[in-house]
């Protein structure tokens, strides 16, 4: 008898010898939930995916708004023309068929946009040249022009343009960008809660089946002592030998159990560049039980519709078919603009010493002509020579069908977009229906497993007695352990089913960043550094 009971001892050594060699190498790391957020904020990678979206998003938002970047043109050259003249007044000189002229001219011209989707230009020009010809006055002359002119549409292009167009849907872009990175932020904690408690209760579980493997080993030993002093038979020991081994099978599926926890978390929390930290055994602390509290489900949806990021992203798509429909539509307007102008000129040089060789003769030039490049902007500046102008621009496609297409292809793609983002509020009103009633359901489960497990207790402590005083058998003192260590596994259950509950109803409400105390804030005006959309996201 002896020899069995030394036999049980050396089983119960083996499989703890077991069970510690196999974590033998791990080093036990504690995890707050906390942590575990702040570190899957840090490492997630999907995380950085849309961080680098939304600076990209940034970065194109700011790009749109350069249509109304000032445009600079500068243009210079020189040449030297000889063109045949079908005429008999094609003033070469004498023995030549055509006059030769030398010109070096240069230009600027600074164009804006505007946000009425007009068009302002200011331009100017000077220009030298010099001729053999005998109908030129002046050569070498010099003229200068500078000028402003004016094009605003008054049908199409009038309320959006494609700048506009391309600013409005750069915004909506942005949104859904930032929308993204909240919904992406708000899936990756509510993933971490979820594996957290998940690992939470893994080794719950395997402290009950550790429990449930003592207390099978006690009934054994008092077995084999009754066995030993003559109250029982040899086979008595049969049963409780039978169901250490079996329990001993649960507490090993529960270390796998437990192992594929932590990995799941691991998973989530840990980075490439983490090294010997993959190998650590994660050990969160002794978990409370929940307070159960009720929820206000017609709050809870309206916090829901103005909250969740899905919601957003898809408003965002909305926004920007309505600006495709809106660029659309005005295609299918004529085109009518208003143009105004206005120009000056100066022309001022030397008499050409060819001018008198004239058949016909030459009047000559005017003496406030006559001089050099500051005469020229002299008569520039006093407006003796100038250009005005004010005219109407009417274009249209005759039928237009194009754009008459494009219009309706537009519509029917916001109406769509219009339904999906319908089909979405929807779908977050049952989602929060669905995460109210399993938030109430697991609460009153929680009661319900609690007092089953006292009253679990109360009974095994009751089968002791009895089988110490001979009055009960193996079988019920053994299935009153197994009561006990279901109704503990389903309080376990209980709670942790309402840990995910709650996680599943802030995040089924939009409320599971603010509830956690992590903002996801974006700086636009910063574009080039990810640092900035990094450090706004921080763990309480």
């Amino acid at each position: 008898m002896k020899r069995r009971r030394i036999a049980t001892v050396a089983a119960a050594v083996a499989l703890t010898a077991l069970v510690a060699a196999a974590t033998a190498h791990a080093a036990d790391r504690p995890l707050s939930l906390d942590d575990a957020i702040a570190a899957a904020l840090e490492n997630h990678e999907g995380i950085r995916v849309q961080r680098e979206a939304l600076l990209a998003a940034d970065a194109a938002t700011s790009g749109a708004r350069g249509a109304y970047d000032p445009f600079l043109e500068l243009a210079g050259g020189w040449r030297q023309t000889s063109p045949p003249v079908n005429s008999a007044f094609s003033g070469a000189p004498a023995g030549r068929l055509a006059a030769t002229a030398k010109v070096s001219e240069a230009s600027a011209s600074v164009a804006q946009l505007l946000p009425t989707g007009g068009r302002v230009a200011v331009r100017g020009a000077a220009e030298r040249g010099s001729t053999d010809g005998v109908f030129d006055l002046l050569s070498p002359a010099y003229s200068t022009g500078l000028g402003v002119e004016l094009r605003q549409p008054l049908l199409r292009d009038r309320a959006i343009d494609p700048a506009r167009f391309g600013i409005r849907v750069a915004a909506a872009d942005r949104e859904r960008a930032a929308a993204d990175l909240r919904r992406e932020v708000t899936e990756t904690v509510a993933a971490v809660e979820r594996a957290y408690w998940t690992l939470t209760a893994a080794r719950r579980e395997q402290s009950v089946r550790a429990e449930a493997v003592r207390l099978a080993q006690e009934q054994q030993g008092q077995t084999d002592d009754r066995i030993e002093s003559g109250m029982a038979p040899e086979t008595e020991a049969a049963q409780p030998r039978a169901e250490l081994e079996r329990r001993r099978g649960e507490l090993l599926a529960a270390d796998e159990a437990a192992a594929r926890a932590e990995n799941a978390l691991k998973l989530l929390i840990l980075g490439d560049a983490d090294g010997d930290a993959w190998g650590d055994k994660l050990t969160p602390p002794e978990a409370t039980e929940p307070a159960v509290t009720t929820v206000d489900v017609g709050a809870a949806m309206t916090r829901a519709l103005a909250a969740r990021p899905e919601l957003a992203a898809i408003d965002a798509v909305v926004a920007r078919r309505r600006a495709e429909t809106a660029l659309a539509v005005d295609a299918v307007r004529p085109a009518l603009d208003a143009v105004v102008s206005y120009d000056r000129y100066g022309l001022a040089g030397r008499r050409n010493p060819a001018a008198g060789s004239s058949p016909i003769g030459s009047p000559g030039a005017s003496p406030r002509q006559l001089g050099s490049w500051n005469d020229s902007l002299d008569l520039l500046a006093d407006g003796d020579f100038d250009d005005a102008r004010v005219g109407l621009v009417f274009a249209v496609p005759i039928g237009n069908r194009r754009a008459r297409a494009g219009a309706a292809i537009a519509k029917s793609a916001e109406r769509q977009a219009e339904s999906q983002l319908t089909l979405a509020r929807k779908q977050v009103r049952s989602e929060v229906l669905d995460a109210a009633a399993a938030l109430d359901t697991a609460g009153q489960r929680i009661a319900a497993a609690r007092a089953a497990r006292e009253a679990a207790e109360v009974q095994l402590m009751a089968e002791r007695e009895r089988y110490g005083a001979g009055m009960s058998t193996n079988f019920l003192v053994l299935t009153r352990q197994n009561d006990l260590s279901r109704a503990r596994l389903d309080e376990i259950a209980a709670q942790t089913d309402y840990r995910q509950a709650e996680v599943e109803l802030a995040r089924a409400t939009g409320a599971l960043l603010a509830d956690r105390g992590i903002a996801v804030e974006a700086h636009p005006e910063d574009t080039n550094s990810a640092d900035t959309v990094n450090a706004s996201i921080a763990s309480r």
